[in-house]
């Protein structure tokens, strides 16, 4: 197990790519901030699901969905179609033009990876790219749901 001081170090380095996130913001296309961005990556990645699956996703309040969803839906990158289960429900699907600005973010981003991390060798990105995919998997079955309130981590 590592150190409490590395453990700390840690803490101030996660908090930090917060600069990082921000950094990669600005390459966004001006019509697609990143909550829409992550709304199309999510029903992308998830496939076709209702909003109430897309806030637990984004863990953020139904209302701030219902405007993520609302403007990526007025740009035509998502259909909202009834539940042919319940009605009064719609399932989210990414579009056409949609899979189009996903396509266009993922080239912004790599070239700006490209260029920030231009002097980093390929060893570098590979074990950064492996060190981040196991960090993710190690907080997977941390996430809250409605039914299940937040780890208290103090």
């Amino acid at each position: 197990m590592a150190a409490q001081e590395q453990y700390e170090e840690l803490a101030q380095q996660l908090s930090a790519i917060g600069a990082v996130k921000r950094g990669l913001g600005r390459v966004l296309p001006q019509e697609c901030p990143a909550g829409a961005a992550a709304v199309l990556a999510l029903v992308e990645r998830h496939g076709e699901m209702r909003m109430s699956r897309l806030a637990e996703l984004l863990a953020i309040d139904m209302s701030v969905t219902s405007r993520h969803v609302a403007h990526v839906a007025g740009r035509g990158w998502i259909d909202r179609s009834p539940d042919p289960a319940d009605k009064r429900s719609r399932i989210l699907r990414l579009t056409p033009a949609g899979r189009d600005m996903l396509a266009e973010i993922a080239e912004r981003y790599t070239r700006a990876l490209t260029h920030y991390l231009g002097d980093w060798s390929d060893d570098e990105v590979e074990q950064l790219n492996s060190l981040l995919g196991r960090l993710r998997a190690s907080f997977d079955d941390c996430r809250p749901t409605a039914s299940t309130p937040a780890a208290d981590v103090t």
